[in-house]
């Protein structure tokens, strides 16, 4: 559904896309994961056509009927909810989604369907009366990814839908691509929070200074990437405790030796994480 070949982005002298190449398949939840500042604003921003590449290729869409975003027919089919709020404050969520309907082309009956159904969808239809100033953080996320969503896309964006909401009002988006997964939409799923990635995507293209480092399923990350198991025995109590931690590629068996010396308060096993996956390629922490 979307194939980028060998993108390239600057601005003056710095990278924020270096040669990035990615396929996502239809009807996947795709997930960009990295820091802030690796790239996936601006690899957005060029897969909708918001910007233009110094070099490569963008496609959307399969078969004859793909082309470039830069095109209004393949626009037609994305949706896309920006990091950076788009909403008025000084209207009511109901009449933002009005004017963006009207943008999207949509009139009369059929417009004001789709209010409704985007307001339901979101769990603001009792707040849909309110001015957006009123609403919190999450509410405003919610009525945010109701706008893209209007015109019933094949294709939609999302960069840091969750950021800074409350865990219900994150739940809540969570469980909405949940609903579009099912329904057969393709979505690109930004985002710095590895318990989303990996709840969610289908696929994962962990991304840091514009290049994509690896590129699969969660499992394949970790079993690729993820480096060895900890295993974690503590010996003693209190004060004279003591804890020592073993990497190891065979951690039942470190554990079994560990056990035969009858001297073990307690013992854990520590598996390879996405984010031991992203700490091995990257050599750093996530970025917040």
């Amino acid at each position: 559904m979307i194939h980028l070949r060998d993108i390239r982005k600057s601005f003056g002298k710095s990278t924020a896309v270096d040669g990035l190449s990615l396929d996502v398949y239809a009807g996947e939840v795709f997930g960009l994961l990295g820091p802030n500042g690796a790239g996936k604003t601006t690899t957005i921003s060029i897969a909708t056509g918001l910007l233009a590449a110094d070099a490569g290729t963008v496609r959307i869409g399969t078969g004859a009927g793909a082309g470039s975003p830069r095109e209004a027919r393949v626009r037609a089919l994305l949706g896309v909810a920006p990091q950076s709020l788009a909403l008025y404050d000084e209207l009511t969520g109901r009449e933002n989604l009005h004017f963006f309907a009207s943008i999207y082309g949509l009139r009369g009956a059929e417009r004001a369907a789709a209010v409704i159904r985007c307001l339901e969808l979101v769990g603001l239809a009792d707040r849909g009366r309110d001015l957006v100033k009123a609403y919190s953080g999450g509410m405003k996320r919610r009525l945010n990814l109701a706008a893209a969503l209007l015109h019933d896309p094949r294709v939609l964006f999302l960069d840091e839908p969750t950021a800074g909401v409350d865990p219900q009002s994150r739940h809540a988006l969570v469980e909405i691509v949940a609903q579009l997964k099912q329904r057969g939409v393709t979505v690109i799923y930004s985002t710095h929070y590895m318990e989303e990635a990996e709840r969610m995507c289908d696929r994962v293209a962990i991304i840091d200074h514009g290049r994509a480092l690896a590129v699969g399923t969660v499992g394949e990350l970790i079993s690729a990437h993820g480096g060895a198991s900890v295993v974690e025995v503590v010996r003693g109590a209190g004060e004279h405790a003591s804890v020592q931690r073993t990497a190891t590629p065979d951690p039942l068996g470190v554990l079994a030796a560990a056990l035969a010396t009858g001297s073990i308060a307690s013992a854990r096993i520590h598996g390879p994480t996405l984010e031991s996956v992203f700490l091995s390629l990257t050599g750093r922490s996530l970025r917040d």
